[in-house]
């Protein structure tokens, strides 16, 4: 049990440093291939935004479009000044909280009338000045104006300009990190009294990131050493009537944005990740000219967050979003302030980092578990289900939490490992049964064993009535072996000395090992798959053997292990290796037999007994390969036999022919079983067979002589046989037997 139970936990030590590598190269690939990943990161979270849908947004932001129809009506861009005053002042009168200006008036006003007139050289006529009305109008008005920094230092020709916000930045934590937040080189603003006069001002720009589309934008940006808000940041500090902001580092760079109580969470670099509502108008627009035209229900409006831009396609302020591919710049800068008026936030905690770390190394070990202890019918269910609870998981810390944590790498993950799993599972499925397969060929032949994988659907199997060639043989002396032995290792390597040649012998010829009873082998022909001849194959087997056994015993006398089992022997007078060989014909039952939880194939019936008492009478007849009638029947190749007895063994009632198969039946054989001339053998096996027939008739006296004459030669071929006629006939001739029959009845099994 501890040996199985050691196994099976360097199995499992084995699967999982397994899995835990493959995590690591999972990070590692993901850390020096960011560029590759992170497209698919961004698909993905693009997919689950789109799978969420549009949301209902806070409704305090308003967005003012100068659209096509308000294009239609005031003129093509850019308007006078006086029309974009008379917006702002219509909105101003209708109590909005705040105005953003999601436009860059670089220039002055080149319509007005005053200007026209000064170019012109004529001062002495008073006309309106556009511009004056413009500056006056955000002047008195809750207008926070918009610029753009130059983030590109390959730009040629820029212009470097100072800028002045009304705001105090104070910057904690470790803020020895801020040199990785978002820097400008330079900036397009207002001109320059429309910029001054202005209660403040933010940046407009919107960064796509390398997929060109729109998923974070910054919320403060480093210039000059100073620190400057976005347009929708610095809106929300103005409504709220504060003057300065904290700016949160960790130990990565930039954690935060606090505005009074209010906590903005950035990434690293000062960006916020934007949680966009929906697709395109998914916050209320309203046209311009309406504005201009006081066409609108001011209640709407009171108290409202009010942004200024463009939705015209020939103004070009559109983005990619997730959501949509043609989106207003201005509807970018909707979605960062309804998300901070919320307080919906989509963050990377500084746990972040380590939870998607080590969510790598816990679906490694998730798959590892899955694909090589999950039955075949789980497998595929189980990796979907995996799929499906990180995609799960993830689509709920981002919408429910607001966390952004990694998907991409651990879909992989579950993609590669699965099949590299799947792959290592295969491999050790082939070992297992090239294992199963050279266990299986230690006990039939390989033609039998390849013929079998081949026809696993078979019914060769099955329990079913079958005749075959029984095979058991025996270790003659192997007590006085196994005590001569120094120690139970050293008899265990000379019983595999033994073994191992016997048991390949037996494959050779077709055979299938049954069992190994101590010293014995229980062998079998003609199952669980066909065999030709198999009573002839069973023979051969034997007589293999005996041949083996003289180059096996001559290779043991000169090994030094078992010297002291050689000198027994020679003591004694015994061959060191000596068998006895029962061989038997007939039908069986043969198949799968045992209980639920253990079986063998294996053979049972009275025909494998009578096997089993062949053998044993090996002893008593001093015989080494006994084989009954029924085999005797179906041999077809040639062998030299003795007729050895008639015979009921112990357990059955049917008489049995009992027959010796001295050696094969060869003219030529130069390599013989026996000790004789074949001519003295011949003679010796016709003077037998008279005997025989002599006993056989009844007529012990003349019987006995015969056995008495043979019993005299010493080279006789068989030491036994004749002690045991001539007790029989003596007894015979002194108490005559009624209705003899010539069969002899064993009451014993040897």
């Amino acid at each position: 049990m501890n040996k199985n139970l050691n196994k099976q936990l360097k199995r499992f030590l084995y699967y999982f440093l397994t899995s835990m590598l493959i995590a690591s190269l999972a990070f590692v690939f993901k850390i020096k291939f960011k560029i590759l990943t992170d497209p698919f990161e961004y698909k993905l979270q693009d997919y689950m935004f789109k799978l969420r849908g549009p949301i209902k947004d806070s409704g305090n932001v308003v967005i003012v479009d100068i659209d096509e129809k308000s294009l239609n009506k005031l003129g093509q861009w850019p308007w006078s000044r006086d029309k974009v005053a008379k917006i702002i002042e219509n909105l101003t009168l209708a109590e909005v909280a705040v105005i953003g200006l999601d436009i860059v008036f670089a220039e002055q006003d080149q319509s007005s009338p005053a200007k026209v007139l000064k170019d012109f050289g004529i001062d002495n006529i008073k006309l309106p000045d556009y511009d004056e009305m413009f500056i006056y109008t955000v002047m008195n008005s809750p207008t926070i104006l918009g610029y753009q920094f130059i983030l590109d230092d390959n730009i040629p020709f820029i212009e470097k300009e100072d800028l002045n916000i009304p705001l105090i930045v104070i910057e904690k934590g470790n803020i020895e990190w801020n040199y990785v937040l978002n820097k400008a080189v330079g900036t397009v603003l207002n001109y320059k009294q429309l910029q001054n006069s202005a209660y403040s001002s933010g940046f407009i720009n919107n960064v796509p990131d390398e997929s060109g589309i729109v998923r974070s934008v910054p919320l403060v940006i480093k210039y000059d050493d100073r620190y400057f808000p976005s347009l929708s940041l610095d809106m929300l500090i103005a409504s709220s009537g504060l003057d300065k902001i904290f700016i949160n580092y960790d130990n990565y760079g930039m954690q935060s944005v606090r505005i009074g109580e209010l906590e903005i969470p950035t990434d690293r670099h000062g960006n916020l990740m934007v949680n966009f509502r929906g697709p395109r108008n998914t916050f209320k627009y309203y046209s311009a000219i309406d504005i201009y035209d006081g066409d609108f229900d001011r209640d709407l409006f009171k108290d409202k967050v009010i942004l200024i831009g463009t939705t015209a396609a020939g103004l070009f302020d559109l983005r990619a979003i997730p959501y949509d591919s043609v989106f207003p710049g201005v509807e970018i800068h909707a979605n960062i302030i309804d998300n901070i008026l919320i307080g919906d936030f989509l963050n990377l905690p500084i746990w972040i980092d380590g939870f998607n770390v080590s969510s790598l190394y816990i679906i490694a070990f998730l798959v590892m578990l899955f694909i090589i202890y999950f039955p075949l019918y789980l497998k595929p269910l189980s990796i979907i289900s995996l799929l499906f609870l990180t995609f799960y998981l993830n689509y709920y810390l981002l919408f429910e939490h607001g966390i952004v944590s990694d998907l991409f790498m651990p879909i992989l993950l579950i993609i590669v490992s699965s099949i590299i799993f799947i792959f290592i599972d295969f491999f050790v499925e082939v070992r297992k049964k090239h294992i199963i397969k050279k266990k299986f060929a230690s006990k039939v032949s390989k033609e039998v064993m390849d013929d079998l994988l081949l026809n696993v659907e078979s019914d060769h199997f099955s329990v079913k009535e079958k005749e075959v060639t029984i095979f058991f043989s025996d270790v003659r002396n192997f007590t006085s072996i196994s005590e001569s032995m120094p120690d139970p290792i050293t008899l265990i390597e000379f019983m595999n000395e033994y073994m191992d040649p016997m048991t390949e012998i037996i494959i050779e010829q077709k055979g299938t090992v049954d069992k190994f009873i101590g010293d014995a082998i229980m062998a079998y022909w003609n199952a669980p798959w066909d065999i030709d001849n198999h009573a002839d194959r069973a023979v051969h087997a034997a007589l293999n053997q005996l041949y083996k056994l003289k180059e096996l015993n001559e290779k043991i006398s000169i090994d030094p292990r078992y010297q002291n089992t050689v000198k027994m022997c020679e003591e004694k007078g015994i061959p060191i290796l000596d068998i006895g060989v029962g061989i038997n014909t007939g039908d069986v039952i043969v198949g799968e037999m045992g209980s639920s939880k253990r079986s063998d194939y294996t053979i049972i019936g009275n025909a494998v007994n009578l096997g089993s008492r062949l053998e044993s009478l090996c002893k008593f007849y001093g015989s080494k390969c006994n084989i009954s009638n029924y085999t005797k029947e179906q041999l077809n190749d040639s062998y030299i036999y003795m007729y050895l007895d008639t015979v009921t063994v112990k357990g059955q009632n049917n008489a049995v022919e009992i027959w010796q198969v001295i050696d094969f039946d060869k003219p030529d054989n130069n390599e013989k079983l026996y000790s004789v001339s074949r001519e003295k053998l011949d003679s010796e096996l016709k003077g037998h067979s008279q005997a025989i027939d002599m006993y056989k008739n009844g007529n012990f006296k003349v019987a006995l002589e015969r056995f008495q004459i043979l019993n005299q030669n010493e080279n006789k071929i068989n030491k036994n046989i004749y002690d045991i006629y001539i007790q029989r006939c003596e007894r015979y001739i002194e108490n005559p037997p009624v209705n003899f029959d010539g069969v002899f009845k064993h009451t014993t099994k040897g």
